[in-house]
Order: C-alpha cells, then structure tokens, then sequence
C-alpha cells in the first residue's frame, strides 16, 4: 500500500511502438497504379468524357457558403423539361439527373437551362450500331471529328467581385454612419407606434 502524497507507480515498458507506426511506402507504386487505372477506364468510356456526366450549377448551403456555386448532382426535372430533354433520355446523352432536387430560383433555373442547351449544341451522339442510325444520331461527318475530352468538362466559373475606386469627398468624412444607425433603429422599432399616434390624430380631426 503506497503511503503519502507519492506518485502513483504506472511504470509500462513494453509498448510494442514498432507495431503501431505507419510507413508510406508504397504510395509511388500506388501513383502508378491509380495514373493506368485512369488510362484503362478512359479508353473504356470512349469517346464519353473523363470526367463523368455534366452536372449543374448549385448553390452552397447555410448562410456561410451559400454565396458560392459548386457542381451539384444532378439537374432537376423542371431544368430537363425547360431545356427539351426527356429526362429518361437525358442519363444516356451524359446529363446527370436529380429527381429530388427543387428550383428554388429563376436565375439558378435558367442557369441551368442555358447550360443544358449549350452542352446539347456540342453534343455528338453516336449510334448503338456503327451501321444503323437513328434519329437523334449524329452524321457521319461529325462522328469522324469526334473526340474524347480529358479533364473538366465545361467547369463552372466562378466570378470575381469588381471593386471600384472612388475619392474620397468631404460629404463622406462628415457622414457620422453610427449615428445614422442607431436613428434608422430607431424609427424602425417606432413604425407601429408612430402609425398608432397618427391613426387616432385623424381620428380626432374628423370629430
């Protein structure tokens, strides 16, 4: 029984450490290994693109990223309707499709749509059959020029906010912007009162 205010004897020699590090040696041969697998599976995909099914342009969520546009899952069925795509058509030409999601917004909506249009403009669309071609089906003239697109395929831009440089006049250092606030508060929370007072003022003036 250890006796006073002494450490508590935990003494543990063998950890066995060498069994618990982790080595990356092989991350080289698995750089190699991912680059052919890549090669293999574009070769199998032709003349699709590499890149996978063209996705729509969505908006981030909650207050901190909703100002920036990624790539979504897929298009929703009122895009695919705007743009003339039957949406049972649509996974076949390379268009992703997410029945789930909801327009929420004409602008994201007609984003989208234009976006549609523009990929169907560019699209070549080979037959099952390299002898019988069906309507739909590209010519032979433009099957001949196709190629397959390595990388993103049209990538969403993201703009950049312009700033403008103006001078600085005498008004601007004048204008005392916490006291404007506090005053704009101000009437705001008065609004009802202040529409109160002049309701039972006119009511008066009748009498």
């Amino acid at each position: 029984m250890a006796k006073h205010n002494n450490v508590v004897p935990n003494s543990h020699f063998r950890k066995h450490w060498q069994n618990y590090v982790k080595t990356w040696f092989n991350q080289p041969a698995r750089k190699t290994r991912r680059r052919i697998d890549r090669q293999k599976k574009a070769v199998k995909i032709f003349p699709r693109p590499t890149a996978g099914p063209l996705r729509p342009i969505v908006h981030g969520q909650t207050l901190k990223y909703n100002m920036k546009v990624r790539a979504g899952r897929g298009f929703s069925l009122e895009e695919l309707k705007a743009a003339g795509i039957p949406k049972k058509l649509a996974p076949t030409i390379g268009i992703a499709v997410d029945h789930r999601r909801k327009n929420r917004s004409l602008e994201s909506l007609q984003a989208n749509v234009q976006r549609l249009k523009t990929y169907k403009a560019k699209l070549i669309v080979f037959p099952r059959r390299a002898c019988e071609f069906k309507a739909g089906d590209s010519g032979a003239e433009e099957l001949a020029t196709a190629t397959q697109v390595q990388g993103p395929y049209m990538p969403i831009e993201r703009e950049k906010p312009s700033i403008d440089l103006v001078k600085v006049t005498d008004e601007m250092k004048s204008f005392n912007a916490y006291a404007k606030l506090r005053v704009e508060r101000m009437n705001q929370r008065q609004v009802g009162a202040r529409m109160k007072k002049a309701a039972e003022a006119e009511k008066e003036d009748k009498k």
